[in-house]
């Protein structure tokens, strides 16, 4: 029976007991991973230049090629069965999810420079795209159009989020301004305080730091922002990995959630789970997945990785992690206890 079935004597979630129970090997270190919203497939983003689909729990492979530079960013639409990604070279693709050998449905210059991040609207009627550019631009899905850009950025915009009422997008920059717009309007209502999540170094001359990760929980109470914080060198990327939980309704930081042991490195991952705790995986001085209760700022669990993460996806159904690495594997981590 695959670890996906719900039989009635289910192991219960219990993210102290997670596991890992894959292991799937590719020829180029991978940067970013997502389930796709039926939970079937994998998809991972490599320095290849190439997408990779896994089946889930099988493992099957497939190696989608259309892009020209490393694809960090990934999302999907659920209504029309879509896969999208974009680049470092701000190339915006669109993939059938499913078939034997996907080929990309349209292909867009979407943003000068690289693609930093992608969100569809839980409607799957938009697409939110953010880059080096400084800009926010949505699409109309499926046909691609431009409906709208959203210029208010100052600096590399790193990440993007819709909330899950579909009426407001959440944009964070490299100097951890997050922006909330007005989706029907175009127009930001707010901004978030996650500047924690940066630091200009003077010996170097160079900013550091950016919201690597965002994630709302289901309800759409909190807002997660995951990063690096007490940076001491920029070039190295030596600091320790944070995240910022937001309480929506307030706009104001609801928690700073820290390994409870200390790490070097990036939280470049973050999901909150249905049940209402919080995970995150990075890497630095080896690769690291934490576990939090929103109301304790250290770490309930953390399990050392067989590799330093470069993302973290949590699937639909909620019990397994994907989480892609710098070695060249995507892992899975199952996070109900073991069946007796």
């Amino acid at each position: 029976m695959s670890f996906l079935a719900a039989p009635p004597t289910a192991p219960a979630i219990d993210p102290t007991k997670v596991r890992e129970v894959s292991s799937w090997p590719h020829t180029s270190p991978l940067v970013c991973a997502r389930f796709d919203p039926s939970g079937a497939f994998v998809f991972a983003g490599a320095q290849d230049n190439t997408i990779v689909r896994w089946t889930v729990p099988e493992g099957k492979k497939v190696v989608l090629t259309g892009h020209k530079s490393w694809v960090r960013s990934l999302a999907f639409s659920a209504r029309d069965g879509l896969l999208f990604s974009g680049d470092y070279a701000g190339r915006l693709l669109a993939w059938p999810v499913a078939g034997d050998a996907p080929a990309p449905r349209w292909d867009i210059t979407a943003h000068r420079g690289w693609i930093r991040a992608l969100a569809s609207s839980p409607d799957s009627r938009r697409l939110a795209s953010c880059g080096n550019d400084h800009l926010v631009r949505l699409w109309h899905v499926p046909d691609g159009q431009p409906l709208r850009t959203l210029d208010g950025h100052d600096c590399h915009v790193y990440n993007v989020a819709f909330h899950p009422d579909g009426k407001w997008l959440a944009s964070a920059d490299l100097k951890g301004n997050v922006k909330v717009w007005d989706v029907e309007r175009g127009e930001c209502v707010r901004e978030l305080d996650a500047r924690i999540l940066h630091k200009y170094d003077g010996v170097f001359r160079a900013d550091i730091g950016g919201a690597r990760g965002m994630a709302f929980d289901p309800e759409g109470k909190y807002l997660a922002c995951c990063g690096i914080t007490n940076v001491s060198n920029a070039f190295a990327g030596v600091g320790n990995p944070l995240v910022v939980l937001f309480d929506w309704a307030s706009g104001k930081q609801k928690a700073q959630l820290k390994p409870r042991a200390p790490h070097q490195g990036t939280a470049w991952g973050v999901a909150i789970h249905p049940l209402g705790f919080i995970l995150a995986a990075g890497g630095g001085n080896g690769g690291e997945l934490w576990v939090w209760k929103p109301d304790d700022p250290l770490s309930w669990h953390t399990l050392k990785l067989a590799g330093n993460a470069r993302d973290l996806s949590l699937h639909p159904k909620g019990r397994l992690v994907a989480i892609p690495c710098h070695d060249s594997r995507l892992r899975l981590y199952d996070l109900a206890s073991a069946a007796r």
